[in-house]
């Protein structure tokens, strides 16, 4: 879990990204602020051990959706590896927009660019380009490592936003993104042996104003809807990411799981490793 936070810039949780590793080679879920520095902390180079984490390593990525908090970290995900050594183009899969989001940031960064290839620093003319995919539901991509299904999920008015299922050698892992509990993840939640999700707290909830009651019913998931799912799909481990309390506590939100859903889930903090 590189990155477990909101929206709300919390000191101890960096925006929302993960890494799912196989065989060293890392697949980025999300880029948060902070994805690659939280990516480093986890590496050998600064006293971690998970070699896939070692930042050159990092070549691809999925994004759910293109709010701010999934997407600010997305020009160091392009450059900071470049300059740590990656040698090919990042590949990106993500919503309409993706495409059109690299090809600005690149232009942003011209200047960088420019200078860091033909000024004395030589660095490579690869590492710094970006191959970004806009994705349709199904499978969108496959390697010797992992198989990865797109699929839609409601979030708000967003015309494209998109979990994710990995498909591994040994597990299944499934990454909600940003959802309401309409958007049929029965269907790609099955067999599923770690779901990741996003939640809110049900009791927080109903101390909120009434506009941001139904802001947060139109775009989240509730603890107790996700309980419900939970229930039906019963994930090996169930881990909760992106989280709103709004004034309530882990005891309560993990007592409003405990309602439907009795096998094991964690509350993630950054750099928890499951």
């Amino acid at each position: 879990m590189l990155g477990t936070g909101t929206p709300n810039p919390d000191p101890a949780r960096s925006g929302p990204a993960l890494a799912i590793v196989v065989n060293d080679t890392p697949y980025i879920v999300d880029f948060g602020p902070g994805v690659v520095r939280q990516a480093a902390s986890l590496s050998p180079r600064y006293g971690g051990s998970i070699k896939g984490l070692d930042v050159k390593l990092i070549k691809r990525a999925f994004l759910t959706h293109l709010h701010s908090d999934h997407t600010a970290g997305f020009a160091d995900l392009i450059l900071t590896p470049w300059v740590m050594g990656r040698d090919e183009p990042l590949q990106v899969y993500g919503p309409e927009g993706i495409v059109e989001m690299a090809e600005n940031l690149l232009n942003a960064y011209k200047e960088d660019i420019e200078y860091r290839v033909n000024g004395s620093e030589g660095a490579n003319k690869l590492g710094w380009q970006v191959d970004a995919t806009a994705v349709q539901k199904g499978l969108i991509y496959e390697d010797e490592n992992v198989s990865v299904e797109a699929f839609p999920v409601k979030h708000g008015t967003w015309t494209n936003a998109f979990g994710y299922r990995f498909t591994t050698p040994d597990r299944v892992i499934v990454v909600s993104g940003d959802t309401t509990p309409k958007s049929n993840l029965e269907e790609y939640t099955q067999d599923v042996d770690i779901l990741v999700h996003q939640a809110y707290s049900a009791a927080g909830l109903e101390n909120s104003p009434p506009a941001w009651q139904e802001y947060m019913r139109s775009n989240h998931t509730s603890a107790i809807e996700l309980a419900e799912l939970a229930s039906q799909v019963n994930p090996e481990l169930l881990v909760l990411y992106h989280v709103l309390f709004m004034g309530s506590n882990e005891d309560e939100l993990i007592s409003e799981i405990r309602q439907q859903f009795s096998g094991d889930v964690i509350i993630a903090s950054d750099l928890d490793v499951y």
